[in-house]
């Protein structure tokens, strides 16, 4: 083996080695916010964003930063492209020296959604290129509609928000439903939620709209399902306390389940199962006690550090 190709072996074992330390040390300095290290999933993000349609765009240079995820290899490295696994080294190392040697390599390919990339042939060539400081890389591109823009850096838990807070905003002004209803009041922690709600309200439309001729207008229905149902509901849940037994969950979460379980339960045990016992019964089923807080917090910093 020549000097040089001697060299270059040492020095992408080098490279590898102090990736990988750099993702253990970010990784431990980030044990009680594992999320933000995590690499976004292409799979993921598709159920979230849910895109109708795909454009081929070609060949782009694209810069390194705004790549944020992968379609298959997303546990294999830190959302820096950090190298997370031993096992890939050999991989990652051959690529390496091919960088180090001025060997052109092929494009890789990305997914382009809502202004981010995710590789779906390449993951060795960005973390390598990630940690040799280059600012673009050369791309074959397909685009995937979505009318939510993403940015470098969101967790999966805030790209999660983001879709909640689109699906908010597009539900209360096609509906106008802020004419009768406090947005502020209205708050889900998962998507799907307010498309959900809109099904309740016209439930509840139906029901008004029994036994008499004229049709009652869909504003009138959602102000009154918000001052008959929701709000006594939320009410209860307010004063029996349980919100703190479903942490990070909002109030409109729980009337949403709750009211699922009371509708269970009235079928098992007769209509006369009453709202009360309902919200009790559900705060006792699958409500977390203090003890079980504290223990799935401890379970949740073990599995980070270890």
């Amino acid at each position: 083996m020549s000097t040089g190709n001697f060299h270059i072996k040492y020095q992408a074992r080098e490279d590898f080695n102090k990736a990988r330390s750099k993702a253990t040390i970010s990784q431990l300095l980030n044990a009680l916010t594992p999320e933000r290290q995590k690499l976004l999933s292409l799979d993921d993000v598709r159920q979230l964003l849910r895109p109708r349609s795909e454009i081929y765009r070609g060949m782009r240079a694209v810069a390194i930063d705004n790549i944020v995820g992968s379609e298959g290899r997303y546990n294999d490295f830190t959302s820096a492209f950090l190298p997370k696994r031993d096992f890939i080294r050999g991989r990652w190392e051959s690529v390496d020296r091919a960088h180090l040697a001025d060997v052109n390599l092929p494009a890789i390919k990305l997914y382009e959604i809502g202004g981010v990339y995710f590789v779906r042939d390449g993951n060795h060539r960005v973390s390598v290129a990630k940690t040799q400081g280059i600012e673009a890389i050369d791309a074959e591109v397909v685009e995937l509609d979505s009318e939510i823009k993403l940015r470098p850096g969101m967790s999966a838990a805030e790209l999660k928000d983001e879709v909640i807070h689109y699906e908010k905003r597009k539900v209360f002004r096609e509906t106008k439903l802020d004419t009768v209803i406090p947005p502020e009041e209205i708050n889900f922690s998962e998507p799907g939620r307010y498309e959900e709600m809109i099904g309740h309200i016209q439930g509840h439309k139906y029901f008004l709209n029994q036994g008499i001729e004229e049709e009652i207008p869909f504003l009138d229905a959602a102000a009154s399902w918000y001052n008959k149902v929701y709000k006594p509901i939320i009410h209860l849940i307010e004063r029996e306390r349980i919100i703190y037994g479903f942490p990070g969950r909002s109030m409109s979460d729980l009337y949403m389940w709750i009211v699922k379980h009371w509708d269970d339960l009235k079928q098992k045990h007769g209509n006369d199962f009453s709202l009360h016992q309902a919200v009790l019964d559900y705060s006792m089923k699958y409500g977390q006690s203090p003890r079980k807080k504290i223990s799935n917090f401890f379970s949740k910093l073990r599995k980070a550090l270890f």
